[in-house]
Order: C-alpha cells, then structure tokens, then sequence
C-alpha cells in the first residue's frame, strides 16, 4: 500500500514544533469548503466528522489549502484568541521553507 499524500502535514509538523499555538486552516476540496484546526500534530475537521484512524488524512491529496489562520492555545471557540489571520497559503509554506532552512 503506498503512502497517502497528507496536504496538512507540513502544518501538522509546524504544530508540533508550536504546541502554544493552534492553527485553523481553510481548504477546498472540489466545490467543498473545509475548515481544519490542527494542534499539537492533530488535525481534526470542523465542518464534517474526522475518521478515527490516525492515518486517515482529514484532507485528500486534491484538496487546495487556501490560507492559515494562527491562534493562541488553548483554542476557544467562543472567543479565539488570534495571533495572525488569513495568511494566504504560498507566504505560510514560504515560512515553512525558511525555517526548515534555517534548522539544517
């Protein structure tokens, strides 16, 4: 069986390295909007149920991510607390880059 391409795993990893921040990612999927909050690793699906298995991707592979929203720990629905708001996609993979750049 091959490996599963997972378009939030770079996010997955930045959350990792990032457990006070939680990270709400708008993504289409076809016609379908999807809103996925990611934190400590874990992404979890806000408009439909996550499958139980780890190793299931919340997003397929042709799913687009639109933009990053960066939030302060822990995540209140209620009253999200935001660091930074609607990061399109290519400057936050830009900052992936960067950073993993600047670790080798």
């Amino acid at each position: 069986m091959g490996m599963v391409l997972n378009p939030l795993e770079p996010l997955e990893a930045y959350s990792r390295c990032h457990p006070q921040e939680v990270l709400l990612v708008e993504a289409t999927v076809g016609e379908e909007l999807e809103v996925v909050l990611i934190f400590k690793g874990v992404s979890s699906s806000l408009v439909r149920p996550t499958a139980v298995e780890a190793d299931v991707p919340v997003l397929p592979p042709e799913a687009v991510i639109i933009g990053v929203d960066r939030l302060a720990s822990p995540y209140n629905p209620n009253a999200p607390v935001y660091l930074e708001r609607g990061i399109p996609w290519p400057d936050f993979q830009e900052r992936l880059l960067g950073r993993k750049l600047i670790e080798d």
